[in-house]
C-alpha cells in the first residue's frame, strides 16, 4: 500500500508539472509565421516579440521579407501569420486590399506617435521655404537643385511604400508637378546623399519618418525642419489628423500595430494576447535604429539590442508574458 501511495503521488507530481509546463508555454507544438519588410531596422522590434513569442513556447520561423503591400497580400491569403509594421492610417488601404475584417485583424498599438513629413535644412527654412507650397515658385525650387534641372529634387519615398501614393497625390494635388521631382530608390542611399550635401552646405528636401535613425542624424529643431502643407489632402478623400505640434505635416499621425490573420489569432489566444498588450517606445525605436546606422547592425547586434530593452524594460515584457499564459 505504501509503494502504491508513493507511486500515486510520483505520477500525481509529473501530471501537475505537465499541466504548469503547458500554462507556461501555451505555444508549444505550433510554428508562427511572420511577414515583414526587408528592412534592419525593423527587426528589432519584430524580435522583441519573437523573443515573447519563444518565451511562450512558440517556435517562430525566419521571416518573410517583402515590400508593405505584399506583407498584407500575403497575410490576407494565408502565407503568413503576423506583421508588425502596419502602420494604421498609412496602410490601411493595403489592409482592406488584402481582405480587411473578413479575414485580418489589427491588434494593440506597438509604437505611437509615428509621424511623416517633408523637412529642409534650417538655413532654408529661416530663409522663407517653410511650408511646401512654397515650392510652387521656381525661385524657391531651384535652391534644392542638385541635377540642374531647374526642379526641387526631393528625397522621397521606395516605390511600393505607403507614403509613395501620399507624396503622388500631393504632388497634384498642390500643383507641384512643374517645380518637384520626386526622387525615388532605396531610400537609405537616397537620404545619405541628401545628408552629404548638407554636410557640404548645400540645401537639401526630403522626406522621412519616425521612428527612424535619419532624425538622429539630421534633428528636427537643430540641423532642419519640419515643413507644413497648405491643407490636408490624403488619397482617396481620407480626412485624418495631419497636425502635430500645431503643424500640419500632411500625413497622418500615426500608430503602427501587428496585423494578424483572423485564423492565427482564434487559435492562439496566448499571442493574440501579446500582440494586444506589447508596446515599444517610439525613442527606443529611433534610438536602436541610430546604433544600426553607426555599425551595430549585423544579426548579433540585434540579439543584443533587444536582450538589452528587454532587461531595461523588464517588468512590463513579464506583464506580456503573464498576461498571455493566463488566457489559456
Amino acid at each position: 500500500m505504501f509503494k502504491k501511495g508513493i507511486l500515486s503521488s510520483v505520477i500525481a507530481g509529473v501530471m501537475l508539472a505537465g499541466t504548469a509546463f503547458a500554462a507556461d508555454k501555451p505555444g508549444e507544438g505550433v510554428t508562427v509565421r511572420p511577414v515583414m519588410a526587408p528592412s534592419v531596422e525593423e527587426m528589432f522590434q519584430h524580435r522583441i516579440l519573437f523573443k515573447a513569442l519563444s518565451d511562450l513556447g512558440y517556435e517562430v520561423e525566419e521571416p518573410q521579407e517583402v515590400e508593405y503591400q505584399t506583407i498584407h497580400l500575403a497575410l490576407g491569403t494565408g502565407d503568413g501569420d503576423f506583421t508588425a509594421v502596419h502602420w494604421n492610417e498609412l496602410h490601411h488601404n493595403f489592409f482592406e486590399e488584402s481582405g480587411g475584417d473578413q479575414v485580418l485583424e489589427k491588434v494593440g498599438t506597438l509604437i505611437d506617435g509615428a509621424l511623416q513629413g517633408y523637412l529642409v535644412n534650417k538655413a532654408a527654412y529661416d530663409a522663407g521655404i517653410t511650408s511646401l507650397d512654397a515650392l510652387k515658385d521656381p525661385k524657391n525650387a531651384a535652391m534644392f537643385d542638385a541635377d540642374g534641372d531647374g526642379k526641387a529634387d526631393l528625397a522621397g519615398c521606395v516605390p511600393g511604400w505607403g507614403c509613395e501614393r501620399v507624396i503622388e497625390h500631393q504632388l497634384t494635388e498642390f500643383g507641384l508637378r512643374d517645380t518637384v521631382a520626386h526622387n525615388q530608390g532605396a531610400y537609405n542611399a537616397i537620404i545619405a546623399d541628401s545628408i552629404a550635401r548638407n554636410e557640404a552646405g548645400e540645401n537639401i528636401l526630403y522626406y522621412t519618418w519616425t521612428p527612424y535613425w535619419v532624425s538622429g542624424a539630421l534633428v528636427p529643431g537643430e540641423d532642419v525642419e519640419w515643413l507644413s502643407v497648405p491643407y490636408t489632402s490624403l488619397p482617396d478623400g481620407k480626412e485624418d489628423n495631419t497636425t502635430f505640434n500645431g503643424k500640419n505635416l500632411g500625413f497622418s499621425v500615426d500608430s503602427i500595430r501587428v496585423v494578424a490573420t483572423d485564423e492565427f489569432l482564434a487559435a492562439n489566444p496566448a499571442a493574440a494576447k501579446l500582440f494586444e498588450l506589447a508596446q515599444i517606445d517610439i525613442n527606443d525605436i529611433s534610438a536602436q535604429n541610430k546604433k544600426v546606422a553607426d555599425g551595430e547592425s549585423d544579426s548579433a547586434d540585434i540579439d543584443r539590442h533587444v536582450d538589452e530593452w528587454i532587461a531595461a524594460n523588464q517588468a512590463a515584457y513579464d506583464s506580456w508574458l503573464a498576461a498571455a499564459r493566463a488566457v489559456n
